[in-house]
């Protein structure tokens, strides 16, 4: 299977369109698609010319989550203890990209699939869109994330509702409790989502990432310490090449190229007009 492509890759300007590709398996998460997820998102963690992020899935379904054939010969203690241990190769990251993330959700996303898509820090729904958990069905506990974004995303009280009655949320009610951002029929979604990437990355991704970086810690800080944080990210988001695009394009009436300020970030001109070197 590891010779096969089970992600594809491709840019667009300064989005990474990433796509799981196997939908004759519904895109389950198999060993050898999360590796391959894992690489398409060092990629883009690691190219300075991908500003944002757009995952989707091939065919009529976004994610069916865990692999039943691999469920039945690695449940035991060891083999599942290193699956978990591997997420730092290719889950975290997602979750921790310092770029904008969009995902577009067709069809069922289920259980780890679910998980999948709440990575996004915008997700579009198709009108076939279905959230489902489906852990308990199984006898196993919520994981790739659910039980920490969930609660979050739309409170405890709603996150305990869904997980432990078994539910299935279809796209009006995700949109309506904000778990997605807007709903557009299936075949519109991939130009939806590419749409909504290529606005994040005409914008300042770089600081966006990094109010991305600091919100995550926002339901475990206090108050005191996100002031704190707050106030040491702006001294290094005012130093970027974008705030200085962005507040000189405000003065001078125009809109600002927020792309072309970070791909030449050597020198910038200040809005009183003094040219000072910027790295």
């Amino acid at each position: 299977m590891s010779a096969m492509q089970w992600v594809e890759t491709a840019q667009e300007g300064g989005v990474l369109v990433i796509r799981l590709n196997s939908p004759e398996n519904r895109n389950a998460l198999t060993s050898a698609l999360r590796e391959q997820l894992g690489a398409a998102v060092d990629r883009a963690a690691q190219d300075r010319s991908v500003r944002a992020l757009y995952l989707t899935g091939e065919g009529p379904s976004f994610c069916a989550g865990g692999d039943f054939r691999m469920l039945q010969t690695h449940s035991d203690p060891w083999p599942v203890h290193r699956r978990f241990r591997d997420l730092i190769r290719w889950f975290t990251p997602l979750m921790a990209l310092d770029k904008p993330v969009v995902v577009g959700v067709r069809g069922h996303a289920v259980g780890g699939g679910m998980g999948l898509a709440l990575t996004g820090d915008v997700v579009i729904a198709g009108t076939s869109a279905q959230f489902m958990s489906g852990f308990f069905r199984l006898g196993a506990i919520p994981d790739i994330g659910m039980m920490y974004q969930l609660p979050r995303l739309i409170g405890m009280a709603r996150a305990k509702n869904f997980l432990f009655g078994g539910a299935t949320m279809r796209a009006q009610e995700a949109l309506e409790l904000g778990l997605v951002a807007r709903v557009v029929p299936d075949e519109r979604l991939d130009a939806a989502g590419l749409q909504e990437a290529a606005r994040l990355a005409a914008g300042p991704a770089e600081v966006m990432g990094l109010a991305k970086t600091l919100m995550a810690r926002s339901f475990e800080t206090t108050l005191h310490d996100m002031l704190a944080f707050e106030g040491l990210g702006q001294a290094l988001a005012m130093s970027h090449p974008e705030f200085r695009e962005g507040l000189a394009a405000a003065i001078a009436g125009r809109p600002a190229d927020f792309v072309g300020a970070a791909a030449n970030p050597v020198r910038q001109q200040t809005p009183g007009g003094q040219g000072r070197p910027i790295s």
